[in-house]
């Protein structure tokens, strides 16, 4: 059942199938509300009666409260079978790993049932082989400080993290060729260094990220990525803390497995976070998150816009037990799919460039626009009233495949229309691994870079810590590599201090790469 529960979505939808938003303390009052309207103590042996069968319905209980989500099942984003595995049972430790704590009040208040007795214990929902393999893991993991750069992260982490979640994280579209591209491709461009300079003290800071401003950040960002709790229980919070000490810039998911208000709340004094926003097919859902985030300081919003749908990712498909109706009575769950595809649903495919009109409208924050995958994009959103910058990306290789590497894109840029860079910030995402990686697309003119499963792999396990730790070898290295490429300061490099080799095809049908494994 952890697996399954594991494959299923970070929110309960609405009736309306749109994503229901955060909302804090409202939500808080109304589950107040909810608990003394009902005032109804259920008993395990009437908890257990509801299973599904004998047409009483499907209740389970969460955190101390009984549901009854007999309705609810045609619209569970991760399919019906995900909760008839838990009917009758107590799923609360499923649920709470992989949820925003709200996310269960955004069922209709005649859906709660009571409260639990607490005279006896209730069945769990549990996978207790799935279990004890990820405790047995935890209990071998290397000590954080032995880990050495951010491969070997993810090699710790598919040996730690459930199939599911393993699968959710590291799939890609198709034959995930842009996957394996967005990293070969750094290693066409070769390094100039300068001999013979002072290089005993760098600064490997800006004050540029994201608008700029008086707090000095390292030049990369944490990109927005979902499901942080499928690899620890904190999730998320794990990469708002370790950012904060860290002084990076984080961004954060629109699907995120811990609530808006739980993240802007773990920050530092002062800490700089940017929201990735899809834009919902209900408006008012998207302008009230945006609402939020003005109110609560957030710095900027990334409008992602190369994923109007999900892309093939088979992996993540596989781990989840997807069959598709060839035509015929399969017994197939209509909903059953993908991680991916389950917490999608909501997005609007039918945008156009009008959508930054109707955003300056909606929000003040600074709007960069994420998934530029073409210098003709780049020009059109440079000259795009209310852009204030792109964020060359392919979405980690997940939605288009063959799509180009982010680098060749940034290349392409600097050699055709460098003038985009004056009016502009260009970020990058896709395929960083090492400090020469962020030092490489600085020098063709980013203003900073992204990493988002790197981040993913370095919390699952370890938590902050790790995470702390990924932040502190992406520092080293870049400081390493500035003084060994005779640079002092991020605003000294430029084209001069790189070669680009000849675009090579990518390897179509090479095996996925394999993290390394030093441990």
């Amino acid at each position: 059942m952890a697996a399954a529960l594991a494959g299923c979505c970070t929110l309960w939808m609405t009736g309306t199938g749109t994503v229901a938003a955060d909302t804090g303390d409202d939500n808080l009052a109304k589950a107040e509300r909810r608990s003394i309207a009902s005032g109804k103590v259920v008993s395990v042996d009437d908890l257990v009666k509801h299973d599904g069968k004998d047409g009483k319905g499907i209740w389970v209980a969460i955190d101390g409260n009984v549901y009854d989500v007999t309705k609810f099942l045609a619209q569970h984003p991760g399919g019906p079978h995900v909760i008839r595995k838990a009917a009758g049972k107590d799923a609360t430790e499923l649920y709470t790993p992989i949820h925003p704590p709200h996310a269960i009040k955004t069922l209709p208040d005649e859906a709660h049932v009571g409260s639990l007795s607490g005279d006896e214990q209730a069945p769990k929902a549990s996978d207790s082989d799935a279990q004890a393999s990820r405790k047995l893991a935890a209990d071998e993991l290397p000590v954080v400080g032995s880990v050495l750069n951010l491969d070997e992260f993810e090699s710790i982490a598919r040996r730690h993290l459930s199939p599911q979640a393993w699968a959710y994280y590291s799939s890609a579209g198709d034959d995930e060729v842009s996957a394996r591209n967005n990293r070969a491709a750094y290693n066409r461009i070769m390094f100039r260094p300068r001999i013979l300079r002072h290089v005993g003290e760098v600064e490997a800071s800006t004050k540029k990220l994201f608008g700029g401003g008086t707090k000095d950040h390292l030049p990369f960002y944490i990109s927005p990525a979902a499901l942080a709790k499928l690899g620890h229980p904190d999730g998320e919070l794990n990469l708002t803390r370790a950012a904060g000490l860290g002084n990076v810039v984080q961004g954060i998911s629109a699907n995120a497995s811990c609530g808006l208000d739980d993240m802007l709340d773990a920050r530092a004094d002062g800490q700089a976070v940017v929201y990735q926003l899809y834009v919902n097919r209900d408006r008012s859902a998207s302008e009230k998150i945006l609402t939020s985030c003005e109110e609560r300081g957030v710095k900027a919003v990334m409008l992602t816009v190369d994923a109007a749908v999900m892309g093939k990712r088979e992996r993540d498909m596989r781990a989840k037990g997807e069959v598709v109706d060839v035509g015929g009575d399969t017994g197939r769950d209509e909903k059953a799919q993908g991680v991916a595809a389950a917490i999608s649903g909501y997005i609007d495919p039918n945008l156009d460039w009008s959508i930054v009109s109707w955003y300056t409208k909606s929000c003040s924050l600074p709007l960069y626009i994420k998934g530029i995958q073409s210098v003709a994009d780049a020009r059109l959103a440079a000259s795009t009233p209310g852009v204030s910058g792109i964020i060359l990306s392919n979405h980690g290789g997940r939605s288009l495949d063959y799509s180009p590497a982010p680098i060749d894109v940034l290349i392409e840029l600097r050699e055709h229309h460098p003038e985009t860079f004056d009016k502009l910030e260009v970020y990058i995402d896709g395929g960083i691994r090492r400090g020469t990686d962020v030092l490489k697309a600085l020098a063709l003119g980013a203003t900073g870079v992204g990493l988002g499963r790197p981040f993913l792999y370095a919390q699952s396990g370890y938590g902050q810590e790790g995470a702390i730790r990924a932040i502190d070898i992406l520092r080293d290295e870049i400081e390493r590599g500035m003084r060994l490429l005779g640079v002092t300061n991020l605003d000294q490099l430029g084209p001069e201090y790189v070669d680009i080799l000849p675009r090579m095809p990518p390897p179509l049908y090479a095996q996925p790469r394999e993290p390394q494994d030093a441990f």
